[in-house]
């Protein structure tokens, strides 16, 4: 029978990061150009479900590259977002997209050439800060996921990640590797108080949901 630890990167292993719930494989050029914009997305502080939701409506409407978005302009951006529900942030997030874009071809032509030119994991995160609404949690949204795809893709563990996986007893070098899942049980599990669906519920016995003073309070 594994132990704690054991049990749970088990099931911290059975929970898909976002990128691959949206049918992205990061190991192709083209659909870490998708995550790029996806990131975007779920930066924002609206849900996850809406953030998944616009970027599928981007993709059914065929705005999958960088110049078919720039050919669609603001208006057909805004459009689409609204259709996925992202209403709240559409004009921001449609002006951020396409200056992203812009920016992007101008100074690096691709996002391939923007990893060539970092000279390591922190001067890419620097570069990426350039970007129009990539602060620090877009950064590591887009970044976590590139782990072991881009040599220089090796963002600091975000705050929660790490009291999630003291928890759950995870050794330090698991941490990076389950990033991605813990963060999706601390949006989808312990910020909804859905204790009884966790997938870790039996390691964790709710001592997630309980805040320490000393917390930084999440941003993605």
């Amino acid at each position: 029978m594994p132990g704690p630890r054991g049990s749970a990167a088990k099931a911290l292993k059975r929970i898909p990061s976002f990128s691959a719930e949206l049918g992205l494989d990061l190991s192709r050029k083209e659909d870490r150009f998708k995550w790029f914009i996806a990131s975007i997305l779920f930066a924002k502080r609206i849900s996850a479900a809406i953030a998944k939701k616009a970027f599928r409506r981007l993709m059914e409407e065929g705005l999958k590259d960088a110049d078919s978005i720039l050919r669609a302009g603001w208006d057909r951006l805004v459009e689409v977002l609204d259709s996925g529900g992202y209403v709240r942030y559409d004009f921001s997030t449609a002006t951020n997209i396409l200056e992203n874009i812009k920016r992007l071809k101008l100074e690096y032509r691709d996002l391939e050439r923007l990893h060539e030119k970092a000279c390591n994991p922190r001067d890419l995160e620097s570069k990426l800060m350039e970007f129009r609404g990539f602060g620090p949690a877009a950064v590591n949204i887009f970044l976590r996921e590139l782990r072991g795809i881009w040599s220089k893709a090796d963002p600091k563990p975000y705050s929660r990640a790490l009291e999630m996986a003291e928890v759950l007893g995870l050794e330090a070098r698991e941490i990076k590797e389950f990033e991605s899942s813990l963060i999706r049980i601390h949006l989808e599990f312990c910020k909804r108080s859905r204790c009884m669906e966790c997938p870790v519920r039996t390691l964790c016995e709710g001592k997630l949901l309980k805040p320490k003073s000393s917390r930084m309070r999440p941003t993605s």
